[in-house]
C-alpha cells in the first residue's frame, strides 16, 4: 500500500451551521481512540523488542533503550530474530494481499472522503508493520498507529453521519493524532494534518487537528509517560554552525529527495505475490547477517540519532550506518515489507550530519557532532518526507531542543529545499 500520494482536493465548507456538540464528541472522541490505539501499539512494540532480545522483561518502558538490548543480544540471536522477521513479514504480507481487501492509503482516504480504509485489511497491516520493526526491521512505525487513528476517526465520522469534507477532515486528524500519541508530539501530529494530509490551515481544519493531537498525546501519557523520543545535551550556537548550515543545506536537500524518490520507487515496485516471501527471507536474513558488525542497523534508527546527538558516533561508524540504513529501509521495502520512513530518515539525516560535519571541523572547528547531527536530521526529514514545517516542529518537539536552534536548522531547510526544488524541475524536464 502506498502512502505518498498528494492529495490536491480542495476542502469546501459548508455554509450552513455545524452541529456544534456532535462534532465536538466526535473530535474528542477521536483523539481518545487515536491516543488509546497508538499507545497499544508502541507497547506492543516494546514487548516484541523485549521478547525478541531478551533484555528488560520486567517493564515495557524503561532505561534500557533497543540498541542495547540488541548489542546485549548475541549474533546468532540476532541473526534468528531478522529470520523469523523476514518470515513474519513475507507471509504476513502475502496473506493481506492475497485474503484481504485491497489497501487505503491514508493520503487516498482523506483525498476521497466518502472512501473506506478496510478495517481488517489495515488493522493486520498495522500490526505487521509494528511486530517486523519490533523484530528488528530498519523501516519507521509511525505509518501503523496513523493508520489505526484514520480507521477509527473516518468510522466514528461516518457513524455520526458527517458530510464527506466534516469525514475527511476527521479522518485526517486520526491519522495526526495517531503519529502524536507515539511520539509525543501533539503539534507535529496537528501540523502533519494540515499540512500534509489537508493542505489547508483554515479554521475548520485547525481546530479539529490541534484538538485530536492534543488529546491523543495526552491519552498516550498513561502507558508511555510523557518523555521527549529523544535526550539532547545542551550546544552552544556558533557562528561556525550556521556557516556550515547554509554551505550542508543542498547536500541534504540531495539526499533527501535520493531517499524520497527511491522509497516511493520500491513501494510501488514492490512484490504482492507470493514471491514476496522470498524477497523477505533474503532481505531480512542478509539485515542479520549485517547486524553481527553493526547492531545499530537493527530498528528504526532511534538508537543511531541518539547516539550521534550524545557525540558517541565515530566518523568510519557514521559512514557504515548511513550506507546500511539508506540500503536497508529502501531494500525492505523493494522486498515486500510496510513501514515508516520517518524515524529512519532522522537517522540518515543526523549521520550524514556528522559526517559532513566532521569534514567541516577541519575548517572550522569546536562544533559538537550532535550539533550536526540535529541539523543535518531536520533538513533531510523536511525534503525526503515533503513537509518541511512539520519536520521542524517535530525534530523540536522530539528533542526539546532550545529554540536558538532555529537559525541554523531553518538555514539548512532552506537550502535543502531549493536544492531539491532545481532536482526536481530537472528531473521532471528528463521525463
Amino acid at each position: 500500500m502506498s502512502d505518498v500520494a498528494i492529495s490536491t482536493k480542495p476542502l469546501r465548507f459548508s455554509r450552513e451551521r455545524l452541529h456544534v456538540p456532535v462534532l465536538a464528541a466526535i473530535t474528542v472522541a477521536t483523539g481518545v481512540g487515536a491516543g488509546l490505539g497508538g499507545m497499544s501499539l508502541d507497547l506492543l512494540l516494546h514487548a516484541v523488542q523485549h521478547l525478541a532480545y531478551g533484555y528488560s522483561q520486567r517493564y515495557l518502558v524503561g532505561p534500557e533503550s533497543f540498541l542495547a538490548g540488541v548489542r546485549a543480544a548475541s549474533p546468532l540471536r540476532r541473526i534468528a530474530v531478522l529470520e523469523v522477521c523476514g518470515l513474519v513479514a513475507g507471509v504476513g504480507w502475502w496473506a493481506v494481499y492475497r485474503f484481504g481487501r485491497p489497501l487505503l492509503s491514508i493520503r487516498e482516504a482523506a483525498a476521497a472522503g466518502d472512501s473506506r480504509m478496510p478495517p481488517f485489511a489495515t488493522t493486520a497491516h498495522a500490526l505487521l508493520q509494528i511486530i517486523t520493526v519490533g523484530l528488528g526491521s530498519p523501516l519507521g512505525r509511525e505509518i501503523a498507529p496513523r493508520e489505526i487513528g484514520a480507521l477509527f476517526g473516518g468510522w466514528l465520522a461516518r457513524v455520526a453521519q458527517l458530510s464527506t469534507d466534516e469525514r475527511r477532515i476527521m479522518l485526517a486528524c486520526g491519522a495526526g493524532a495517531g503519529l502524536a500519541a507515539v511520539y509525543n508530539v501533539p503539534l507535529g501530529g496537528a501540523l502533519f494534518v494540515m499540512e500534509v494530509l489537508l493542505r489547508s490551515f483554515a479554521v475548520p481544519v485547525a481546530i479539529p487537528a490541534l484538538t485530536t493531537s492534543v488529546i491523543a498525546a495526552m491519552v498516550a501519557w498513561i502507558g508511555l509517560g510523557d518523555n521527549s523520543q529523544y535526550a539532547l545535551p545542551h550546544f552552544g550556537i556558533s557562528a561556525s554552525l550556521i556557516v556550515w548550515s547554509i554551505i550542508a543545506g543542498p547536500a541534504f536537500g540531495l539526499g533527501g529527495w535520493c531517499y524520497g524518490r527511491l522509497g516511493r520507487a520500491a513501494r510501488r515496485h514492490a512484490s504482492h505475490s507470493a514471491s514476496i516471501i522470498v524477497w523477505c527471507a533474503v532481505v531480512f536474513s542478509l539485515i542479520g547477517l549485517l547486524a553481527v558488525r553493526f547492531p545499530g542497523f537493527l530498528g528504526n534508527g532511534k538508537g543511531p540519532f541518539q547516539l550521534g546527538l550524545d557525540g558517541q558516533v565515530s566518523v568510519g561508524l557514521a559512514v557504515a550506518l548511513l550506507v546500511l540504513k539508506f540500503a536497508g529501509t529502501i531494500g525492505s521495502l523493494r522486498a515486500g515489507a510496510s513501514g515508516g520512513l520517518l524515524t529512519p530518515g532522522l537517522s540518515i539525516g543526523a549521520l550524514t550530519g556528522i559526517v559532513l560535519g566532521a569534514a567541516w571541523s577541519h575548517v572550522w572547528p569546536l562544533v559538537p557532532s550532535g550539533a550536526f547531527a540535529i541539523v543535518g536530521a531536520t533538513a533531510f526529514l523536511a525534503v525526503s518526507m515533503q513537509m518541511p514545517i512539520t519536520a521542524v516542529v517535530l525534530v523540536f518537539e522530539m528533542t526539546r531542543a532550545g529554540y536558538g536552534y532555529l537559525v541554523p536548522v531553518i538555514l539548512a531547510v532552506s537550502g535543502a529545499l531549493a536544492a531539491a526544488a532545481f532536482l526536481e524541475q530537472r528531473w521532471q524536464r528528463v521525463q
